[in-house]
C-alpha cells in the first residue's frame, strides 16, 4: 500500500480547485527550475538546482538523466539516495489529483538504485537501497531493497537473495 495521505475536495474535481493546494507562484518557479533542470547535461549544477530551489533530498553522486520530470507541485518530497541512477525521461510524482479527492505522498529512492528509462513513480513509495527497476515500470508499491522489478503493473523478477546466488555462481 502507498503511503498517501489523502485530501477530499467538495466542488469540481481536486485540479480544478489546485491553486487552493499550492501556490501559483510556486508552480510557476518549480516549471521553471525542472525545465532547466531536465536539459542540463552537467550533473552537479542539476543536483544544486533540485537541492537549493526546489528542497529536494538529493544524495551525493546521484545522478539524474536528461529529460526526466520531477513532481511539479510537490518536489520537496522527492528523495534520491546517493550514487543513484535516475534513468532518461522518468516521471517522479508527489502528488495524485482525483475527481473526489487529492493525494500526497513522500517518494524515497534509496542509496545506489537504479532506475531504467521511461519509469513513472507514484506518490508514497519506497524504493530500497540497491533495487533495479527494469525500464519502463510503474512504480505503484514499494520496492524491497536489493530486488529488480519490472513491468505494467510492477512485479518482483528477482529478490536481493536470488540476485545475490545468481552472482556467486557467475563468478
Amino acid at each position: 500500500m502507498r503511503r498517501t495521505t489523502r485530501y477530499p475536495v467538495q466542488e469540481a474535481n481536486s485540479l480544478w480547485q489546485v491553486y487552493k493546494t499550492v501556490s501559483f507562484w510556486k508552480v510557476v518557479k518549480n516549471f521553471i527550475v525542472i525545465q532547466v533542470a531536465r536539459y542540463t547535461p552537467f550533473l552537479s549544477v542539476k543536483n544544486l538546482l533540485y537541492r537549493r530551489f526546489l528542497r529536494m533530498k538529493v544524495g551525493d553522486k546521484a545522478a539524474v538523466a536528461l529529460m526526466v520530470m520531477m513532481d511539479i507541485m510537490f518536489p520537496e518530497k522527492i528523495s534520491i539516495g546517493k550514487n543513484s541512477v535516475v534513468g532518461y525521461n522518468t516521471t517522479i510524482l508527489a502528488h495524485e489529483y482525483l475527481i473526489k479527492e487529492y493525494r500526497l505522498g513522500e517518494v524515497h529512492i534509496g542509496d545506489n538504485v537504479m532506475v531504467g528509462a521511461n519509469t513513472t513513480i507514484l506518490p508514497g513509495v519506497m524504493i530500497g537501497d540497491g533495487a533495479i527497476v527494469s525500464a519502463g515500470t510503474l512504480v505503484h508499491k514499494d520496492v524491497p531493497a536489493g530486488s529488480f522489478v519490472g513491468g505494467n503493473p510492477m512485479r518482483v523478477i528477482k529478490t536481493k537473495e536470488q540476485r545475490e546466488m545468481e552472482e556467486k555462481e557467475n563468478s
